[in-house]
């Protein structure tokens, strides 16, 4: 586009006949926000749906639809959502998204992946545009190609979005200013960072007030949903320390039980455990990117931890789970994404003592689509589920994870796509799981 500010107009309705006009207003969409806008609204009406567009000179976009959060203290009757991550462009169709708009759902939780940064590799389903991304204009321009997906377009359409980000929308398993590549420039690093940053603030529903600051960006906030429940969406990748062990899955090393090794930082840790007691919900719900549940992926007396998740970080992992179990934080829950399989975990403080129990249940969504096709049965499943007992499940499919709050139980359905490589949509509910309300530990419902 031509690098001007154009004037957008902005209009919300409470009907979807579009014919009860509450709020109309006009933005200027600026080239240095990549004509993007982001309307924050005071004043609607707590708890209910509303519909929107968009108009540029004589161009008017589809019609969305969003719903405001319920009132600080009210208790929602229940809350349903879907939550996802991993949608590499190249590697499959976005099946999962064309599932679920067909779900009556209240938000859609994006865990990161939402972009892959990688170059375009030939013979692939679809390719990605350009080389492997460094500047903003490459950011802006994968972010734009990605939204080009008309099922994802239609995902964001359906609902309103809470995201947060993992690698991908910057660079492969990035660690603070750290590179993976060893002979990366520490301050041409943080140039690409604050362009990534720049274009993923951009590209997504945030408010204004989380604009970057060259390559820092405040992204973990916590959203209430009255008193049912509490999103506290956190940032595992802008504020940790090195991987450690050189990163990989592997034994631990001394590293691996540091105390100054931390995923969330000294500020955001600090930042959720406030917020956690400031938002007081019968549901606490960590929406975060990398597994907490310390699984041992060796078969045998060796023992093999993924130093890239919580399991690499074992002292700030207890930590944080004591203090749940400590401050009696009632039921959280934690929603995982990054490793395109799915799982349903019982976490411990100590998982050498699984007999223990659980102060919590964490719940992995699978891939939309990084990784092409997957299988019902990963080929490491049954040493999976000897090795570690608080594994509930473990399936090797693409999908999402489809999910309904109430004040007595936390229900999840496991809805699988067979093929993302075939362009005909096809999802199926896998497995569900219950958590009762006061009684952590998941129980599959047959």
């Amino acid at each position: 586009m031509d690098p001007i500010p154009l004037e957008v107009r902005y209009e919300v309705f409470a009907d979807e006949s579009l014919k009860d006009l509450v709020r109309q207003g006009t933005a200027i969409a600026s080239p240095e926000l990549a004509h993007s806008v982001h309307i924050e609204l005071e004043g609607l009406s707590p708890d209910r749906w509303y519909w929107y567009r968009f108009h540029v000179a004589d161009a008017t976009s589809p019609v969305g639809r969003t719903r405001t959060t319920p009132a600080k203290e009210s208790t929602p009757e229940s809350l349903r959502f879907a939550f996802a991550s991993c949608q590499h462009f190249e590697t499959g169709y976005y099946h999962a998204y064309h599932d679920m708009v067909q779900q009556p759902l209240d938000a859609i939780v994006h865990l990161g992946d939402y972009i892959y940064e990688g170059a375009g590799v030939s013979g692939r389903l679809r390719q990605h545009q350009g080389s492997e991304l460094k500047s903003l204009m490459d950011y802006r321009n994968r972010h734009a190609q990605y939204k080009t997906d008309g099922n994802l377009q239609a995902a964001h359409a359906h609902c309103p979005w809470l995201v947060t980000w993992d690698d991908h929308e910057f660079d492969n398993n990035y660690a603070g200013n750290i590179s993976e590549e060893s002979s990366v420039d520490v301050e041409q690093f943080l140039k690409r960072r604050a362009a990534a940053y720049q274009a993923y603030y951009e590209h997504m529903p945030l408010r204004r007030r989380m604009i970057p600051r060259g390559p820092d960006m405040d992204l973990y906030r916590a959203i209430p949903i009255g008193r049912l429940a509490c999103f506290q969406v956190l940032d595992t990748r802008q504020y940790r320390t090195d991987q450690p062990c050189g990163d990989g899955s592997k034994p631990p090393c001394p590293e691996t039980f540091s105390p100054d090794a931390t995923l969330l930082g000294d500020r955001q840790e600090q930042w959720l455990l406030q917020s956690l007691q400031d938002h007081p919900a019968q549901w606490n719900i960590l929406a975060q990117q990398v597994m907490m549940a310390r699984v041992d992926r060796i078969p045998g007396e060796k023992t093999g931890w993924s130093m890239d998740q919580w399991g690499g970080y074992d002292t700030a992992r207890k930590r944080l789970l004591q203090q749940l179990k400590d401050r009696q934080i009632a039921n959280p829950t934690v929603l995982t994404g990054d490793i395109h399989n799915n799982w349903v975990n019982d976490l411990h403080v100590d998982f050498d003592r699984p007999e223990a129990l659980p102060i919590a249940t964490e719940w992995v969504g699978t891939s939309i689509s990084s990784g092409g096709d997957g299988k019902e049965a990963a080929k490491d499943r049954e040493s999976v589920m000897a090795e570690n007992s608080f594994v509930k499940f473990y399936n090797a499919e693409r999908g999402y994870v489809l999910c309904e709050v109430t004040s007595k139980q936390w229900r999840s359905d496991y809805r699988v796509v067979p093929k993302v490589t075939t362009p005909e949509p096809e999802c199926l509910s896998r497995a569900q799981f219950v958590v009762a309300s006061g009684r952590p530990g998941a129980q599959r419902i047959e």
